[in-house]
């Protein structure tokens, strides 16, 4: 037998232990691991969307929160994972299209690590200001950074938040400059923008969401190209005359790069079946996210296309993290 022959009995033989084990998948639980605190989002959207899966098929999904490091930790975790279909990670925009940018040195590589399974979600960012302010609309907002150019406060939720590079991406659409404040997370932040101490502040609609309609907080302009349900009388920024504007925070899963294809193509099906289900969808609605779904390769390529959108923006505000 010559070493071609050996080298495609090789091939074949490989492709149908593949095959097989594809086809016994899933013999036991899924763990997905969330980079991040119980609660959040990013949880919602992990439990929501697996329960909706496990009632369909009778697969059976663990979470497991790993918070740290801005969700490097729990991808990490993930990337040197077995590549056998048991460990998928649901990522967002930071820990896969901002951190390679932000971090000096990442223990992965979102491309090269891992392999993308399905898009879940996105939602859209709010800019809000005290309900005591004098910036009753976004214009007013406008008028007054260039009125007193590096001034007027932005606050977010920290150094190279996605709230923090969208404000950068607005300040460069008005031709604006702003004082950036950076918080260790939203809760002081939402304080001292309640309270006046701070102009202007970005984050997640259903983070703020509550106090908008409690009259803590007047709402000027969603960062999505379409208006949020939620907050139905709220501009986008886009209509407010910056055209093309578009910023959203994703959500999807990704398994170790190496994963069978069958398995993911499996992973994938079922989770778009989902995300077509209307009370799923009501759910992910009511904490301001829209469901989206699609190929591996589409959520590939906007991997690849937000690594270089937002790498840009954040070497741009000259944002990093050691």
């Amino acid at each position: 037998m010559n070493f071609t022959r050996r080298t495609l009995l090789a091939i074949a033989a490989a492709t149908l232990t593949t095959g097989a084990f594809a086809q016994a998948w899933p013999a036991k639980a899924i763990r997905i691991v969330v980079p991040f605190p119980p609660g959040g989002g990013t949880d919602i959207i992990a439990r929501e969307t697996s329960q909706n899966v496990a009632a369909a098929t009778g697969w059976t999904f663990v979470i497991d929160n790993k918070p740290g490091a801005g969700g490097n930790l729990g991808v990490d975790a993930v990337a040197k994972a077995p590549a056998d279909g048991y460990t998928i990670v649901l990522g967002q925009t930071s820990n896969l299209a901002i951190n390679p940018t932000l971090y000096s040195k990442l223990p992965y590589d979102p491309q090269k690590d891992l392999m993308p399974i399905v898009l879940l979600a996105d939602a859209p960012l709010v800019m809000v200001t005290g309900a005591n302010s004098p910036y009753k609309g976004l214009a007013d907002a406008v008028n007054a950074a260039k009125a007193k150019p590096g001034v007027v406060n932005f606050a977010s939720p920290g150094n190279g938040t996605v709230a923090h590079l969208t404000s950068e991406l607005f300040q460069k659409a008005a031709a604006v400059k702003t004082q950036h404040v950076p918080y260790k997370g939203a809760n002081q932040a939402l304080t001292d923008v309640i309270s006046g101490n701070v102009e202007l502040y970005m984050s997640s609609v259903p983070t703020l969401l509550g106090h908008i309609k409690q009259g803590k907080l007047r709402a000027l302009a969603v960062t999505s190209a379409k208006r949020v349900d939620d907050l139905p009388d709220v501009p986008t920024i886009n209509e407010s005359g910056y055209k093309g504007f578009n910023a959203v925070t994703w959500f999807g899963l990704l398994a170790p790069a190496g994963t069978p294809k069958d398995i993911v193509a499996r992973l994938n099906a079922e989770f778009n079946k989902a995300l077509q289900q209307p009370a799923l969808r009501k759910k992910l609605g009511d904490e301001g996210a829209d469901p989206v779904g699609g190929t591996p390769e589409q959520f590939a390529t906007l991997i690849k296309d937000d690594i270089a959108r937002w790498g840009k923006i954040v070497k741009e505000s000259g944002a990093k993290v050691d």
